[in-house]
């Protein structure tokens, strides 16, 4: 018998959980120094880690199959690629349509992120736009036109402290 995956709606599902990855000292290490910079040469890595380079291959190509480590990307200063105005909208929805309004979410390219809470508001989405205009236009003819979004908050923001400042994660 085959088994059905999705949703009664028929919406994908999201991706299984996997059991958390046991890392050892040296992956921990190695993903701290791949979190402060994902373009060093595995041979520099090889070097700060004091192992080979097949192990730190090999390490590496582990990581990313067990999904501890997801991709590689580029972070971007929002603002020199014209999204000047960014804001956390928080929204409100009604329980039964979290999915639904997650899937029309995701395809709303200025949504940097988002996450589904508990607590005074159901989800908070960061936003970057160009403008007030194309914020206008988002909040008000885009997130607030999808069925199940009883009613958003927006909070602008003044200042962010970049990534890179930041300690990544505790491992």
């Amino acid at each position: 018998m085959e088994r059905q995956t999705g949703t009664p709606s028929g919406t994908p599902a999201p991706p299984a959980r996997q059991p958390a990855a046991t890392l050892d000292d040296v992956d921990r290490r190695m993903v701290a120094e791949l979190v402060k910079d994902g373009r060093i040469a595995v041979r520099t890595l090889a070097e700060r880690l004091h192992i080979s380079r097949a192990n730190a291959y090999s390490r590496l190509a582990r990581l990313v199959r067990d999904r501890v480590i997801r991709g590689f990307s580029v972070r971007l200063d929002p603002a020199q690629v014209g999204l000047t105005t960014a804001v956390y909208v928080t929204m409100r929805i009604e329980q039964n349509a979290w999915r639904d309004v997650r899937e029309r979410l995701i395809r709303l390219p200025a949504i940097q992120h988002f996450a589904l809470t508990g607590g005074a508001f159901d989800i908070i989405a960061l936003v970057r736009v160009p403008d007030q205009a194309h914020l206008r236009a988002l909040v008000l003819d885009e997130i607030q036109s999808i069925p199940g979004v009883r009613n958003t908050q927006t909070q602008l923001v003044f200042e962010e402290v970049p990534d890179e400042m930041l300690g990544g994660f505790p491992l």
